[in-house]
């Protein structure tokens, strides 16, 4: 009997790896399954099974991810968005399209011109955390962030989106977003209940994957990275849910900061240890 598909090599991570690299330098080339897998010595169901627990993602949402960053880079470059479109590999207009609502969140473009055609509103407030920075698009919100002053936070909005137009909110422009800050802020200090808001999430498919899953988590549930990675079916994907994690832009709503390392630590938050301490410390007493 032939067992050599059925052997684990010491080296099939390093494979997979290898492949990855491939995949990223010919992601705008036709990389059918069984081609990825035969660079690998592998079957393709194998292959498949092995790259997606390696990876965090199946050899195709890799090879789109990989595309959509491209196209992001050829919006800023290429004479009209049908180019780009092309350029990036994506081979029609329609799949694009069908990508960037997963991925992009906005039009392809409004990407172009650094989210020109987007108006996102904004609003402030001292929060028991500090500084606290909220805004939304008409879709939902699209960023939570904690800083030490309003200049700060407006700049790293500014960043993430800019040219879109970035506005205060006002009674007149987005009557909601006062009060969704303020319901937001009476769950961090007051232990009301996380409320319930519409998000504009974006991300890579996995990244996505990831958020959505940290939002079903009750209220006062810990789980480490590698639980995480298990609970959503990629169980050594532990490094690539840790770096989810770390980009997420929706800080609280999306709750990342009940994530941690395999031995309690706090791990990372990208708004600083001592608020990832205190979010936690705030859900103990939340019935």
């Amino acid at each position: 009997m032939n067992t050599t598909t059925q052997k684990i090599k010491p080296n099939t991570a390093e494979c997979i790896i290898v492949v990855a690299r491939y995949i990223e330098q010919h992601a705008d080339d036709k990389l059918p399954l069984s081609m990825l897998a035969k660079q690998a010595d592998l079957s393709p169901s194998r292959f498949q099974r092995l790259f997606t627990a390696t990876v965090g993602v199946s050899p195709k949402a890799y090879q789109d991810a990989i595309r959509m960053g491209l196209f992001k880079s050829l919006l800023k470059t290429e004479n009209s968005i049908t180019d780009a479109i092309f350029a990036a590999g994506f081979g029609s207009v329609s799949r694009l399209y069908g990508e960037t609502s997963r991925q992009l969140g906005m039009t392809p473009s409004a990407y172009k011109a650094g989210g020109a055609d987007e108006v996102i509103s904004y609003a402030c407030r001292e929060s028991i955390l500090g500084p606290l920075i909220m805004a939304a698009t008409e879709k939902g919100v699209c960023y939570i962030a904690f800083g030490d002053d309003e200049d700060e936070l407006l700049d790293k909005l500014v960043a993430e989106f800019p040219q879109a137009s970035i506005i205060p909110s006002s009674a007149y422009d987005s009557p909601a977003l006062d009060n969704w800050i303020e319901s937001l802020n009476q769950h961090i200090g007051n232990n009301a209940p996380k409320p319930d808001l519409p998000l504009d999430i974006r991300g890579t498919a996995f990244q996505i994957k990831v958020w959505r899953h940290l939002i079903t988590l009750p209220t006062g549930t810990r789980i480490s990275y590698s639980e995480l990675a298990t609970q959503i079916g990629n169980p050594k994907a532990f490094r690539a849910a840790a770096s989810a994690c770390g980009a997420n832009r929706i800080g609280v709503l999306i709750p990342c900061h009940r994530v941690l390392r395999g031995d309690g630590s706090l791990g990372g938050f990208r708004w600083g240890l001592e608020r990832k301490q205190a979010l936690l410390d705030a859900e103990k007493a939340i019935k």
